[in-house]
């Protein structure tokens, strides 16, 4: 009973120590940063979906107005696993379209909202993909084709897709990116994605697992109307050759002469419609560091933002952490990609910070989000379609101790 007293203590000394505008969305979510967009503003509303620490899948909205919320069970027994969270899209008549698998379990599945931003009342659930070890989910919707393209970690563990033209029937699946000679299924590229909702879905990727590949580099490709390009427009391969090789793709990050080894957080794309990366380099597990990387007329451009300290998970004592490349995270504002939202260690816990640039990534500004903590603040994520020039970010606070181990609430601030 003591350790429970104690725990809720905490948490209040948490909360209370955050921006006074801090709100609550949920009081037991987490979230894995490998689905997007997490969450999305709609109708001034918020809507978000989490993992409950017992294994639900939730989505949620959110009024700021009033204050109302509301929440919605998709999956009852999900697994206890942060990794099973939801990827959200918008679509044109603005119902909500969701997407979500389990860890390396059988299917991906989406549903869409019977009304127009309301989470209350869904059509019936579609299936994806019916095949084995599927995790992870980035959907589009491409006005220019009317076409759903939604991409996904496939059974060979590479980033896979398919299409469609109506949401409910979809195409055979195909594998997007693989490396010629890593074809083995323990390679795994880690893939980001996102598109202008027109034409083109922009793709940041690595070799695979950072703890796997001393040399873990950053890559980028585009997809337009059936063909894949590299940043500057070359292209490089059309639907019917896939998959596309890392060696034709743009290398943003070459970790190769430093065996700095990186992980893609985050892509989004600027005013002019060029891309915008951030990614962590992973010297040691104890010296993470935050990258931003925009491509140019002159070409890729890369800047250091920040350390990022040492890995995030409470590791138990007495045992060794499982997960030393789990760094605090890093998301851009995909309404004005010169934000960042990042958690670092400030006296010892994460705090979450807002940091932006004028310059292109060459000089940064800073501002506290949380202060003084008592628990740590992680995984931050900006709304998609909320306003540039306001604050608006949620983000994990709580204990977290492992993916399938973790007792954290989604706290928001949204101004």
């Amino acid at each position: 009973m003591t350790k429970y007293i104690l725990f809720f203590f905490t948490f209040f000394m948490a909360v209370t120590m955050t921006h006074a505008k801090t709100k609550t969305l949920t009081t037991d979510g987490a979230w894995c940063w490998f689905q997007d967009p997490r969450a999305v503003y709609l109708n001034n509303q918020l809507f978000a979906g989490w993992m409950t620490h017992d294994g639900k899948l939730i989505i949620g909205s959110y009024d700021p107005k009033s204050g109302d919320k509301k929440t919605f069970v998709l999956e009852e027994d999900w697994d206890v696993d942060d990794h099973n969270t939801l990827s959200i899209l918008t679509l044109p008549n603005n119902h909500l379209m969701v997407f979500y698998a389990r860890h390396n379990k059988v299917g991906l599945y989406c549903r869409t909202t019977q009304n127009p931003a309301d989470i209350t009342k869904w059509q019936d659930e579609v299936t994806v993909s019916d095949t084995d070890r599927i995790t992870y989910s980035h959907p589009a919707y491409l006005a220019d084709e009317a076409l759903y393209f939604v991409v996904w970690r496939g059974p060979t563990w590479k980033p896979t897709f398919a299409t469609s033209k109506d949401g409910i029937h979809w195409s055979e699946s195909h594998i997007l990116v693989q490396e010629e000679g890593r074809e083995a299924s323990n390679i795994r590229p880690y893939l980001k994605a996102v598109s202008d909702n027109k034409s083109t879905v922009h793709f940041a990727f690595n070799d695979g697992h950072p703890r796997n590949e001393p040399t873990n580099s950053v890559y980028y490709i585009k997809y337009e109307k059936g063909k894949f390009y590299r940043a500057d427009g070359t292209q490089i391969g059309t639907i019917e050759n896939l998959p596309i090789a890392h060696s034709k793709s743009d290398v943003v990050y070459d970790a190769k002469p430093t065996q700095k080894r990186a992980w893609i957080w985050d892509i989004a794309l600027n005013k002019n419609g060029s891309p915008v990366l951030v990614y962590t380099s992973i010297p040691t597990v104890t010296e993470h560091h935050y990258h931003y990387a925009i491509h140019t007329p002159q070409g890729w451009q890369t800047h250091h933002i920040t350390p990022g300290g040492k890995w995030f998970p409470q590791t138990p004592n007495g045992e060794q952490e499982r997960e030393t490349e789990y760094s605090g995270g890093i998301s851009l504002n995909h309404a004005d990609p010169s934000t960042v939202y990042l958690s670092r260690p400030i006296n010892d816990i994460f705090e979450i910070e807002r940091w932006q640039t004028s310059d292109g990534g060459t000089t940064w500004t800073s501002q506290a989000i949380t202060k003084n903590a008592t628990q740590l603040n992680v995984r931050p994520v900006i709304p998609r379609n909320y306003p540039a020039n306001k604050i608006g970010v949620l983000w994990m606070s709580g204990t977290y101790i492992h993916y399938t181990d973790y007792h954290t609430e989604i706290h928001m601030i949204l101004e």
